[in-house]
């Protein structure tokens, strides 16, 4: 068993950037896909730092395997240790913090600016980021803040895409996780959920075009919340 813990959900919303920067650093992680049970059993008080990735279903969804997860996130928070959600892993924080989890009239999709809020100001999560910058979005659901939690970050189509709850719990709404081969794969194998009459979602060519450049910025993003979130758990 490892310090760190990464939470699936789905194979093709794998770790993706983040499997890469761990990594690169030499640090060992242990990956559990919660959809299939493998939380069942496991140790809650071993990992020093916990990161959930995405998924297709919602956190609303009466799956038994939800409430579990849901309930080992609450174990997590008491133990004050850091964790970062993505997109699916945002809500599902947001529920083990109390919030609800709602869908939106649309999907967001596509790369989208986000603008950090007023509240972010002076926040570490941030301290690598410019005022706006983008991020890849897929979701059709949201998150409402918990009680106590500070909203960071904001797109045009989702008021809530950060917040931060205390000073070791991040949840996103997009995909920093984000590589070149995620995107490419799910614009191949889910294209027929894209709708590009929706406002909200960016046509396939736009999204693909100048793809390395992209990613290479989102790439950064990212990393900068994970250092925050290894020197949290390892300093």
């Amino acid at each position: 068993m490892t310090d760190i813990l990464i939470l699936t959900h789905v194979d093709y919303c794998p770790a993706g950037h983040l499997a890469h920067v761990l990594d690169a650093q030499e640090l060992d992680f242990c990956v559990l896909r919660a959809d299939l049970g493998e939380l069942q059993g496991y140790d809650l008080d071993r990992p020093k730092a916990v990161a959930i990735m995405g998924g297709p279903m919602s956190a609303n969804d009466p799956l038994p395997w939800i409430g579990a997860e849901i309930a080992a996130l609450r174990h997590f928070i008491q133990r004050d240790i850091p964790l970062i959600g993505h997109c699916l892993g945002g809500q599902l924080l947001a529920k083990a913090l109390g919030a609800s989890i709602h869908r939106m009239p649309y999907n967001e999709i596509g790369w989208q600016p986000l603008s950090q809020s007023s509240q972010a100001a002076g926040n570490p999560w941030l301290a690598h980021l410019p005022e706006e910058f983008p991020v890849y979005q897929w979701h059709g659901d949201t998150f409402d803040l918990p009680e106590g939690a500070q909203r960071l970050l904001s797109s045009p189509w989702c008021p809530n895409q950060a917040f931060a709850w205390g000073d070791k719990v991040l949840a996103l709404q997009g995909h920093p996780e984000m590589t070149e081969e995620l995107v490419r794969l799910w614009l191949t194998d889910w294209a027929h959920l894209l709708d590009e009459t929706q406002s909200s979602q960016q046509p396939r060519r736009q999204m693909l075009d100048d793809l390395p450049t992209k990613v290479a910025a989102l790439n950064q993003v990212a990393e900068g919340f994970y250092r925050h979130w290894l020197k949290l758990a390892f300093a």
